[in-house]
């Protein structure tokens, strides 16, 4: 998983950094709350962790800032604020999950894998990955939904792998570029709304619900709830 570490205490990050690195996840790190906003925007993160007391924007508001710009990925707040009200205030603002200082790592790891459960609505087994009736077999190179085989180029099927791999969140065009094209975004390039106007093409014209959407400003979103 991509994880993003947002904690102003250069101790505490580090700890964490290293510990999810050595168990397998890659990790971007901010040390305030718009530098954490930013990153949850711009780097298709798979989860947040997110300090409450930080300089400039707290906690509470940069998660709710990350669900105002579209971020639909798991938020587990940590903090030494332990009382109910604090707790409370975090998951109304959008967390999914709260963690109090000092913690067993352990126990870190535990609740991030049961929010990565939790925070991807599609599924992989066998080979395919699959959201609602549109299942895409990573094996044979095959996309179908309803049933119906739908014959997808290489890099349609790339950007639609993409899509299923990072259902209900936002995706950025710049984003997608980085990891469909593997080139940095080029405003003056409109290759990645050119794909995916031929991808909707195949995948919702003659289906329903539509499930390829456009977040003004944003970017796109696999999501059957428009």
């Amino acid at each position: 998983m991509r994880i993003l570490v947002v904690e102003d205490e250069p101790k505490v990050a580090a700890f964490l950094k290293q510990g999810l690195e050595e168990s397998g996840h890659e990790v971007l790190s901010a040390s305030d709350g718009n530098s954490g906003r930013r990153l949850a925007k711009e780097k298709g993160v798979d989860l947040v962790l997110l300090d409450v007391i930080l300089p400039g924007l707290n906690g509470v508001d940069t998660c709710r800032a990350i669900r105002h710009d579209g971020g639909n990925m798991p938020i587990l707040m940590l903090t030494a604020l332990g009382t109910t009200d604090d707790k409370v205030a975090g998951l109304d603002a959008g967390a999914d999950d709260y963690l109090v200082k000092p913690f067993e790592f352990q126990e870190l790891l535990a609740r991030i894998r049961s929010l990565s459960r939790r925070g991807h609505a599609a599924t992989e087994s066998n080979g395919t990955l699959a959201y609602g009736n549109l299942e895409l077999n990573l094996m044979k190179k095959e996309a179908t939904r309803d049933g119906q085989r739908i014959l997808l180029t290489a890099k349609e099927f790339a950007l639609l792998e993409f899509f299923l791999r990072n259902p209900e969140r936002v995706l950025s065009r710049a984003l997608i570029s980085e990891r469909v094209w593997d080139i940095d975004f080029n405003t003056g390039t409109n290759v990645v709304e050119a794909y995916i106007k031929l991808l909707r093409k195949k995948v919702d014209r003659d289906f329903e619900p539509k499930l390829i959407h456009n977040r003004v400003g944003l970017g796109y979103i696999l999501t059957d709830r428009p």
